[in-house]
C-alpha cells in the first residue's frame, strides 16, 4: 500500500520545494508539477509532490489520518 502525505509548499527553488507536513518540514522533488506557489498544497509520496490538492482536500486528509492514528 502506498501512503501520501498533504503537505503545505513553504519556498521553491531550482525544482525543490520545501513543505511543511504538520510542523516537519523538508524537501521534495517538485519537478513533475507546473505553476507551484509558496501556500499551495501538495500530496507528496516517496519524496515526490505529485500533485496539487485543495486546502479542503489537506484538512479532511489530516482528519482522517487522526482517525486512523
Amino acid at each position: 500500500m502506498c501512503v501520501g502525505l498533504s503537505s503545505k509548499v513553504v519556498r521553491i527553488s531550482d525544482g525543490t520545494a520545501v513543505v511543511d507536513a504538520g510542523g516537519a518540514k523538508r524537501s521534495v522533488s517538485s519537478e513533475l508539477l507546473e505553476n507551484l506557489e509558496p501556500g499551495d498544497y501538495v500530496m507528496v509520496h516517496a519524496g515526490i509532490a505529485i500533485a496539487k490538492i485543495t486546502d479542503e482536500d489537506d484538512s479532511e486528509t489530516d482528519q482522517l489520518m487522526e482517525e486512523l492514528l
